[in-house]
């Protein structure tokens, strides 16, 4: 694990950026905008690692949360093997990078120096001054143009032991809900560990995060993700980022924990955030957060989840389950709901029993006629998995409507199960090319 440190708006997260060829860490000309850990693999001539881009050290936080993001890079330190101490060549070394480089000795870590925004030989002249933190060498950079990058990289992965560990693909479960629904104090929950950046600010968490946490031996990767808002409220181009991220934190998991705030009940965000998840195909869990805050738990469960049914028609497939992250009630009930989604998510229905089921139903289904001709349904095949994804061939397929297909989702549910996960149903006229959904 490589962990880069440095004061705010050294350029950490432009060289997280280009070190794990991403746009991951959030690049922006504010300090402070990186506050959380952010973890991604990387790979340099054959040599894979983690990088982890931290929070911007400050010796005297002049906020709270300012204090947490030295508190998560120092945390960060902890963890990692090797340290980039990230020094801005514009700037000069300050107060500030020699009070981080005392701590990092102080570590007994390995230890790089490294100075950013040096674009050309020709101001390699800037690291004299560097030498003064007491280091025996001292790394140009440019982490925007690459200037020196290649030997930076070449020197870091010197200090790295040759090993070969084999990958594990852990199922990948995202934490998405509005801001402030208590997602990273959730995450902390299953993880056992303060990974985030917890503020009542809503909006604090700007970044995926990733963690693994394990439950009964099974390991399982978490994304945290930031908030998603409402468009109008998105100011400025750090919560747009953040917002595209969330969308693609969805994007790259197998199931997703929509939290819902029981403090607001059910709104339009909501609603739009359910309808991200089920649009990207993806496995759902509702958890009705905050549930120690709730009066007559029994009452109000009935009336949520009747407005669930009125708002959420689309995600009926989901469960539900009731939780508070903040005191760790029932939160253990997600993992094995977590599991049977996944392996719904991976059923695969033979092509014989899926037509015997086919046949039963067909007498249940009135379909119109089609410019005076009869319409026939075939038979179906399921064609792929992640989400099950199912054939009909029909003779006339543009007669066949929206409300059959939920018919025939319907009852493939009853019958065959898929709790938690999305189904694709399309029609395929026979023996000709062309399909619809």
């Amino acid at each position: 694990m490589v962990v880069i440190v440095g004061r705010p708006n050294v350029g950490k997260s432009t060289l997280f950026n280009r070190m794990t060829r991403t746009h991951s860490a959030i690049v922006e000309d504010i300090p402070g905008v990186t506050r959380d850990r952010n973890y991604l693999d990387a790979e340099w001539e054959g040599k894979t690692f983690m990088v982890v881009d931290t929070g911007g050290f400050y010796t005297e936080p002049p906020e709270d949360i300012f204090k947490q993001a030295k508190e998560q890079a120092l945390f960060a330190v902890d963890e990692g093997d090797i340290i980039i101490h990230l020094l801005d060549g514009k700037d000069g070394l300050t107060p500030a990078d020699m009070e981080l480089a005392r701590l990092l000795r102080a570590s007994g870590k390995k230890i790089l120096w490294v100075v950013n925004k040096i674009d050309a030989p020709a101001r390699d002249d800037r690291l004299y001054d560097f030498y003064k933190i007491g280091a025996e060498e001292i790394h140009p950079l440019s982490s925007v143009t690459g200037y020196g990058y290649e030997e930076f990289m070449d020197t870091l992965t010197s200090l790295m032991p040759a090993c070969h560990e084999e990958k594990t693909d852990y199922p990948r479960i995202a934490v998405v809900g509005r801001p402030n629904t208590g997602k990273s104090t959730l995450v902390n929950a299953f993880t056992g560990k303060s990974r985030m950046v917890v503020s009542p600010i809503p909006g604090t968490t700007r970044d995926a995060i990733d963690s693994i946490c394990a439950y009964h031996g099974k390991k399982y990767l978490l994304i945290d993700t930031a908030g998603l808002r409402k468009k109008g409220k998105i100011g400025y181009s750090i919560e747009r980022f953040a917002m595209v991220r969330a969308v693609r934190s969805i994007e790259r998991c197998d199931v997703a924990l929509v939290v819902l705030n029981m403090e607001d009940g059910i709104t339009e965000q909501d609603l739009k955030i359910a309808g991200i998840v089920k649009e990207y195909n993806r496995g759902a869990i509702f958890l009705l957060n905050k549930w120690d805050t709730v009066k007559e738990p029994d009452a109000f469960f009935k009336t949520i989840t009747e407005e669930m049914v009125r708002k959420m028609w689309f995600s009926q497939y989901a469960p539900v389950i009731t939780i508070s992250g903040l005191v760790k009630k029932r939160i253990t009930k997600v993992f094995p709901v977590v599991d049977r989604i996944i392996e719904e998510r991976r059923k695969r229905i033979k092509t014989a029993e899926l037509n015997r089921f086919f046949g039963n139903i067909m007498s249940r289904i009135s379909l119109p006629m089609y410019k005076g001709r009869d319409v026939k349904l075939n038979y179906m095949t399921q064609t792929g998995t992640e989400p099950p994804t199912f054939v009909i061939f029909a003779n006339y397929k543009d007669a066949i409507k929206a409300s059959h297909l939920r018919f025939i989702e319907k009852k493939l549910r009853e019958h065959f199960g898929f709790e938690g996960t999305p189904l694709k149903i399309f029609v395929r006229a026979r023996g000709r090319g062309n399909i619809s959904s």
